[in-house]
């Protein structure tokens, strides 16, 4: 990135911001396309998959009065260019290098996984067998998992789900 270079933002089509990405490398543009590692269950399977951190989204390094950039319009992949008016839409500055401060050794966006639930919150359980069953928080188990109490047959049952699947209330 020259100096002179400033960070944009380009909305990809659905599922292309690889395709995007590759096209504006191509092309002579650094992009900065922030991923990360998500949880992904198939068939009693848990494996983590690579998903973008911004979906449809990937930032785009462009020094605006050296480049050609409208040509990243017309990029296959690109849905368009962000802009505010006629002019690209900046991104602030600070931005990216501080999505790029909390990635990992492989270059993956790292998520804080861990609930912000104090015992006795009141949580929702977003998917699976007790979708949608009201608990309350009662602590951090081991692989991610957390237990709740559930109401359910005339008292509080303790249930171990992935913190994924639970929400405050």
């Amino acid at each position: 990135m020259t100096e002179a270079s400033r960070w944009y933002v380009v909305q990809t089509q659905v599922n292309s911001e690889l395709k995007a990405a590759q096209n504006l490398l191509r092309q002579g543009y650094e992009i900065y396309l922030p991923r990360y590692l998500k949880r992904r269950r198939h068939a009693r399977k848990v494996d983590l998959v690579a998903k973008p951190l911004f979906p449809r989204y990937l930032f785009v390094a462009v020094d605006i009065a050296a480049q050609r950039w409208r040509s990243i319009q017309s990029t296959f992949g690109v849905s368009r260019l962000v802009t505010n008016g006629n002019d690209p839409a900046l991104v602030p500055q600070g931005v990216v290098s501080a999505l790029r401060a909390r990635e990992d050794a492989k270059g993956f966006v790292t998520m804080d996984s861990r609930p912000k639930f104090a015992p006795g919150d009141k949580v929702r359980v977003l998917a699976g067998v007790f979708m949608d069953a009201a608990g309350l928080f009662d602590g951090i188990g081991d692989h991610d998992r957390v237990a709740i109490l559930l109401d359910m047959l005339g008292g509080k049952i303790r249930v171990h789900l992935d913190a994924d699947l639970v929400a405050a209330a």
